[in-house]
């Protein structure tokens, strides 16, 4: 107990310092990315969104492009919503108190380590900015998901990209090496966006029982519902040792409520109060959409059928991929990532113009296509369109 309670008051020292004054820290190390207002954060990235406008959304036949759950909400949470719309002039407090025992009952850790939020993202971001508020560096990988990172940079802090390994994991070793004076958090996505693969569990709970000792680890767990026993793979066991770790989770994505923005953060107490501070979390929240949330928890059979149609696809889309001759990264997520042997903002727009959304992204200088997984229909519609763009 003693040195759970010796860290945690470590722990609230270095937030304390992290949200405190503004003044910004000498930087020690040489940065591999430093925000300039000037330019524009998105100059300043390796790997980058590719857009070939004009680009009209509205005549898409199949939305693959924002990793969208096409099977949600179940009808369960169609269900809560529709009884809970007519509450809508109430503040859904003591609906969000209902759905923290639930994901407390869920995730086997007390209520005080829980925070919700209207999405993931919005919880990657508020992190970003008691953390980052007099600057400092984030070790992440490269590529990954941005959310974090460019919030971060928006204090001024510096990004430290270490590359992927050979076979696309967090390159673990690197990572750690790269930790300095300044490093304020590591940030994990696994399964990682937009590459769709995994880093080993076991190795990665190493890494987050060690490191975590030194600096916070983030681990952004959006997809990991998708990966076979799912639960199983996460870091949040690392709380109950009092392990400085952040986990995040999302209903946009097994659940399919992209659209009803619901998601968590399950942290130490310390954390959770640090980030509390920064705004009302469920003034951000509506009822309906929580109790939809917790409707969906219990529909463990939409959640398994969406699993199930998912991988479907993927091994569909992985048939038709190999027999074109194309590569690409083996996914534990709801998307597939491949790269194009084709000029990138051409490709784009052909596959919007036959109305197919996609999405492009430049990784080390090469054109890469992310195609979500929607429905079967939609997925032959993709491989069809995609043999004549690229024919």
């Amino acid at each position: 107990m003693k040195k759970i309670m010796n860290r945690r008051q470590l722990l609230r020292t270095s937030l304390a310092a992290a949200a405190g004054s503004l003044v910004v820290p000498q930087i020690k190390a040489k940065p591999l990315y430093q925000y300039d207002k000037k330019v524009g954060i998105d100059k300043l990235r390796i790997w980058e969104e590719l857009m070939a406008p004009p680009l009209d959304r509205s005549k898409l036949k199949a939305r693959l492009l924002a990793n969208e759950n096409p099977y949600g909400p179940s009808p369960k949470a169609r269900l809560a919503m529709m009884e809970n719309v007519q509450y809508g002039n109430r503040y859904g407090h003591s609906q969000s108190a209902q759905l923290i025992q639930a994901i407390s009952e869920l995730e086997g850790v007390p209520k005080d380590h829980i925070l919700l939020g209207p999405g993931s993202s919005d919880l990657l971001e508020k992190t970003a900015i008691v953390m980052f508020q007099n600057g400092g560096n984030i070790v992440m990988a490269d590529p990954s998901y941005m959310s974090l990172v460019k919030t971060a940079m928006y204090f001024d802090a510096t990004m430290k990209a270490v590359p992927l390994t050979d076979d696309h994991a967090h390159d673990l070793d690197t990572m750690e090496a790269s930790i300095d004076d300044d490093t304020k958090l590591i940030y994990i996505c696994n399964p990682n966006n937009p590459t769709g693969s995994i880093t080993e569990t076991e190795k990665l709970r190493t890494f987050c029982r060690s490191v975590s000792e030194k600096v916070p680890v983030f681990v952004d767990e959006a997809y990991i519902e998708f990966m076979e026993d799912g639960r199983s793979h996460s870091m949040v066991g690392l709380l109950s040792e009092g392990k400085n770790v952040i986990v995040c989770r999302t209903f946009s994505k097994i659940h399919g409520m992209a659209g009803l923005r619901v998601g968590y953060m399950v942290a130490l107490p310390e954390t959770i109060e640090m980030v509390t501070k920064l705004s009302r979390p469920n003034m951000g929240m509506n009822r309906a959409s929580i109790m939809a949330a917790l409707a969906s928890m219990e529909d463990k059979e939409f959640q398994e059928m969406s699993k199930v149609k998912t991988r479907e696809c993927r091994e569909y889309v992985y048939e038709n991929l190999e027999q074109m001759g194309i590569s690409y990264i083996p996914s534990h997520t709801s998307f597939i990532i491949f790269p194009l042997a084709t000029e990138g903002k051409g490709y784009l727009k052909n596959m919007f113009d036959h109305g197919v959304g996609v999405r492009l992204f430049n990784i080390d200088d090469a054109p890469w296509s992310r195609v979500s997984m929607g429905t079967m229909d939609e997925m032959k519609l993709f491989v069809k369109t995609l043999k004549t763009v690229l024919a």
